[in-house]
């Protein structure tokens, strides 16, 4: 059984935890979390280890990236590779009630929590989050670090890009592509292509705002977050 540490001690963390101890494949031995006021405490009973540097101090075991936001994990991974902590590193999470057939692709790293469904030819690249209950159908593919939250559905032949996020309870048309960098808000219907960087909502799903423009906002504001 394979030693592994989960790295930001986030919901999604426990519920890799959750998981990997349904499935009984591998022991987490701790979380590293750079909140000094989690250190050397205990969550759902294991402890927090420490800072993510403290990596390095774990040669033999393995990790899994378990912040919500693909731009973090990205962001998370660099940095634990100028510690030295290669591709090769990450463990690939998929629940006991996921449903992976032969033929699909799942990344290093990934996570499938519980109920995730994978149909045919379905190819997921590295660090990607699939929340309970997600659908995704025959040649589906997704870039690295692509976050889907719970419920969402893809049809058939969907492209997802980098960092994309997709809210709850969301679905794409088929043969529709989802650019990098964009946000499909809670209940979207996707029936056109969304560009990289914006953000999409309703039903069906229009534009709302691009990233620049989120940015330039959360500076107005002073969320600098």
């Amino acid at each position: 059984m394979a030693d592994l540490i989960l790295i930001a001690a986030s919901g999604l963390a426990r519920e890799v935890l959750a998981s990997t101890r349904s499935a009984g494949t591998a022991s987490v031995i701790g979380f590293l979390d750079d909140d000094p006021a989690l250190a050397g405490t205990l969550l759902n009973g294991i402890p927090v280890l420490g800072p993510i540097a403290n990596a390095v101090n774990y040669p033999a075991a393995q990790f899994v990236v378990c912040a919500g936001k693909g731009l973090v994990r990205d962001q998370i991974v660099r940095r634990l590779q100028l510690l030295g902590v290669e591709a090769g590193r990450y463990a690939t999470v998929i629940d006991a009630t996921a449903v992976v057939p032969s033929g699909t692709v799942v990344g290093e790293g990934s996570i499938l929590l519980a109920n995730v469904v994978l149909t045919a030819e379905v190819h997921l690249g590295r660090h990607v989050v699939a929340m309970p209950n997600v659908t995704m159908t025959h040649d589906d593919e997704l870039a690295d670090f692509v976050t889907l939250t719970a419920g969402v559905s893809l049809g058939g032949g969907v492209r997802i890009g980098r960092f994309a996020y997709l809210g709850m309870n969301s679905s794409v048309r088929e043969r529709c592509t989802v650019g990098a960098g964009a946000t499909v808000g809670m209940g979207a219907a996707v029936v056109h292509d969304v560009p990289d960087g914006e953000t999409w909502v309703g039903v069906p799903a229009r534009l709302l705002g691009t990233l620049l423009e989120r940015e330039n906002a959360n500076i107005e504001s002073g969320n600098h977050g």
